[in-house]
């Protein structure tokens, strides 16, 4: 099952909650990044996605998707919502890692992050064409939760480490 799926039983509200707190907190982390790091266009747009990531799934969480049995075009407004801002952040996850890549390539100081960058990036895009063909009846469409997972855990972690990192400003020497 879709990850969002789990708002709809009797403990919804904990994934409603965990949307909304897990989109605040990378809110927050895409001001930290912008404030700290504003010496170039990669760093700017790559805090710029991440506000819109975490934006996009701190909305999913009051927006909560109609069971999947639910016909597309008999889904209501909310279900609407909540999957677009998903598509926003299936999306926008592995092109803000190719930016954040693109930068670290660059940055004496974030050389050592650049290989996990484009790893989590090359994972997410995978798993994001992955999750599309899983969509059609009679694919992959049993293992759609567990490829949502791979994408989601993936970036995640990714952003974890980043956070860590800027955290304990693990950067060394000049640009």
């Amino acid at each position: 099952m879709f990850v969002s799926a789990l708002s709809l039983g009797p403990r919804g509200g904990i994934q409603i909650a965990n949307f909304v707190i897990s989109g605040a907190l990378i809110v927050l982390f895409a001001r930290r990044i912008a404030s700290e790091f504003n010496e170039g266009k990669l760093w700017r747009v790559g805090a710029g996605l991440l506000s819109i990531i975490g934006f996009s799934i701190l909305a999913s969480g009051p927006f909560v998707m109609d069971p999947v049995s639910v016909p597309f075009f008999e889904m209501s407004w909310h279900s609407y919502l909540h999957y677009a801002f998903g598509v926003l952040v299936f999306s926008l996850a592995p092109v803000s890692c190719f930016i954040f890549f693109g930068h670290f390539r660059t940055d004496r100081r974030w050389r050592w992050f650049q290989g996990w960058t484009l790893a989590a990036g090359l994972i997410m895009t995978a798993s994001v064409a992955a999750l599309k063909g899983a969509m059609l009846p009679g694919s992959l469409h049993p293992y759609v939760g567990l490829i949502q997972r791979v994408a989601l855990v993936d970036y995640m972690a990714w952003l974890a480490c980043f956070g860590l990192a800027v955290a304990v400003k693990r950067v060394s020497g000049p640009t």
